[in-house]
């Protein structure tokens, strides 16, 4: 975006760090515009208060803290589980999936403020300047998007450390490792530090909602989630709201070194990047729900749906959540989730969790056709016919050709 566009107000996703912190003072001396930021609570667990008063002393005019948490867990968070989204068969989608919320909700102050355009923090080596502005685009096509890491001269964090001092900025030093982190109520990532050489495992300071596994209680712990149409709903009896379910899960899962991943990506602008995720309420979902799909839905579904998981969970990590084409799929995934009522009791244990037992009214497993034991219903001879049919083909292919 040029600098000479006529912007007098802009609306900032803003988390009181050193990197928006400084660009809510960058926009406002490079753009002369006024500044309104927005703080969305996604369950990311920190202390939010106060930030107004940062924002405005930084120079904000006007300073929006909302809390989204049951909005992201009902509408984006559980959306994407009934799609069993994993992004390269591994990754839940837990930065991914935020974004697409913050920029509706930046594009709704914005519409309040009667701002020209919104500015993010990610940076141009990333995905989520692709997420944000993608979703702006498809939400409010008219307005501009400022994109100051991809604009400004700033190279390191030293360079904005330097600026917030000259600009009287207050700059708290992180303690420990630096890692960068993001983190709401589905999940924390952990990028950097040791973590950019792919040869070198984790260190301690990357595990804060799941333990090591050699640090979880030596006994294991069962767990029962009840779902209805799709969606978890109570956890051992207990109904709960979703942001509420999952952050219950997070603090089960956790004590037990459930959902750590580490693994190497290929990010949607060409590269490959390592990163660190903790998921342990959603790892128990996920884990829960797959098992409860074995009882509930029918085979043909079954295989149609994860034959389409990986490209919905592309759209998710590509930034596409607004497009024509994750509704339609997603209207297929919701279609086919919705025999998923029922319960599914889980043990987890050192890290690990594994289904015990499994109970619904759309339950399509028939004990009188499955068992080993005599039955009146299945005539298995039948199975003869079946399989010459099954093998025609087969046959002959293999078979020796006429005449040769």
């Amino acid at each position: 975006m040029k600098k000479k566009q006529k912007i007098r107000k802009v609306v900032l996703a803003y988390s009181g760090g050193l990197d928006t912190s400084v660009i809510l003072k960058w926009i406002k001396q490079t753009y002369q515009c006024e500044v309104v930021t927005l703080t969305c609570d996604l369950g990311q667990e920190e202390e939010l208060d106060g930030l107004e008063d940062k924002a405005r002393n930084t120079g904000a005019v006007k300073a929006y803290v909302e809390d989204v948490r049951l909005e992201f867990a009902r509408d984006f968070v559980f959306p994407m589980l009934r799609a069993c989204a994993l992004y390269e068969g591994r990754y839940l989608l837990g930065t991914s999936i935020a974004r697409p919320l913050i920029a509706k909700k930046l594009v709704d102050v914005a519409r309040a403020e009667n701002a020209q355009a919104v500015a993010h923090g990610a940076t141009g080596k990333g995905n989520d300047q692709v997420r944000f502005e993608l979703s702006t685009m498809a939400l409010a096509p008219d307005l501009a998007t400022i994109a100051p890491w991809r604009e400004w001269d700033f190279a390191s964090r030293s360079d904005l450390e330097a600026f917030a001092k000259k600009n009287g900025i207050p700059v708290t030093k992180a303690g420990g490792k630096g890692y960068s982190c993001d983190r709401n109520l589905l999940h924390l990532s952990f990028e950097g530090c040791e973590l950019e050489d792919p040869g070198m495992a984790p260190e301690a300071g990357s595990y804060l909602l799941a333990v090591r596994p050699e640090d979880a209680p030596d006994a294991p712990e069962e767990v029962t989630i009840e779902f209805r149409n799709g969606d978890p709903v109570a956890v051992n009896g207990k109904k709960m709201q979703p942001h509420t379910l999952i952050r219950a899960l997070n603090t089960l899962g956790g004590r037990h070194g459930v959902g750590r991943l580490d693994m190497v990506e290929n990010r949607f602008v060409g590269m490959k990047s390592r990163g660190v995720y903790e998921t342990p309420g959603g790892t128990i979902i996920q884990a829960a729900r797959r098992d409860l799909e074995g009882l509930t839905m029918d085979r043909e579904v079954l295989h149609l749906r994860d034959s389409l998981v990986p490209r919905y969970a592309e759209m998710v990590y590509y930034g596409f959540w607004y497009s024509p084409e994750r509704e339609c799929l997603q209207a297929l995934m919701d279609k086919a989730a919705a025999t998923l009522t029922g319960s599914v009791t889980l043990k987890l244990y050192k890290g690990g969790v594994w289904p015990l037992a499994r109970t619904s009214p759309n339950s399509l497993y028939r004990m009188d056709l499955a068992t080993f034991e005599k039955d009146q219903v299945y005539d298995q001879s039948d199975a003869t016919g079946f399989i010459r049919l099954a093998g025609l083909r087969i046959r002959g292919y293999k078979a020796p050709k006429a005449g040769k």
